[in-house]
């Protein structure tokens, strides 16, 4: 009886460790920026021509959209924006400056919440809602999507898979993390960018004047660097 009762002791604390290995390679998949179960998805671009794309997340928002958007005219830098459906919702005319502008927009669902462990109804009316708003603004071009924080593991790309849409990660982000100032954002976005870069900030809202502050640095280096600055969509049309 001692030996039974060791052996279901063992294969209990096995089941529970095999448990907590396979939880712990999920959350790694989740959060992969280069790996998902179903699908395409893109974190750059391999190619040896100085080309990166410049992407914002969240918004639009009035405290930094129309700066935002008066920089990328100045410079003649196209950017592409990965809008929450909510946010449309409450600042059309924002949206509509936005593709009025020429640049692209991308879906990020409609209320910004973390896609895992969510039905496969859910991810639908988040990324569908957010189409309907997206092409009121007048956008007509690819709508590709950005899982907000990143985070993908079965429904989410299964449905992006079975609608044939690309899931776009990034593998430049220095505001994400921290409060990084406007030299440390710039700083570290001219060392980690090579070609073929997708470079994520946040400068929508309030909160991200640092950011705000860094986009004038970082498109100036970057030009200085010999870079051309491509929509994601024209990024991936030259793969």
């Amino acid at each position: 009886m001692k030996w039974l009762r060791r052996k279901s002791t063992i294969v209990v604390a096995v089941s529970l460790a095999s448990l907590l290995v396979v939880a712990g390679s999920l959350r790694n998949i989740a959060s992969s920026r280069t790996y998902q179960f179903f699908g395409t998805l893109v974190d750059r671009v391999e190619t040896d021509d100085r080309v990166v794309a410049l992407t914002f997340d969240d918004g639009p928002d009035p405290a930094g959209t129309r700066q935002v958007l008066d920089l990328l005219e100045a410079e003649g830098v196209p950017a592409t924006f990965f809008l929450m459906g909510r946010d449309l919702a409450a600042h059309p005319e924002l949206g509509k400056k936005i593709a009025e502008a020429g640049h692209e927009i991308g879906n990020h669902t409609f209320n910004h919440q973390r896609m895992i462990g969510v039905s496969s109804a859910t991810v639908a009316k988040e990324i569908e809602d957010t189409d309907a708003e997206i092409r009121k603004t007048g956008y007509q071009g690819t709508v590709n999507f950005r899982p907000p924080n990143g985070k993908k593991l079965f429904a989410l790309p299964r449905y992006l898979e079975r609608h044939d849409r690309t899931t776009v990660m990034w593998d430049v982000e220095p505001d994400s993390a921290g409060s990084p100032t406007a030299q440390e954002i710039s700083q570290q976005t001219l060392e980690e960018t090579t070609p073929g870069s997708i470079i994520l900030l946040h400068p929508m809202y309030g909160s991200r004047d640092q950011t705000r502050q860094a986009l004038k640095p970082i498109i100036v280096g970057l030009k200085e660097r010999g870079y051309r600055f491509l929509t994601v969509s024209a990024l991936l049309a030259g793969r």
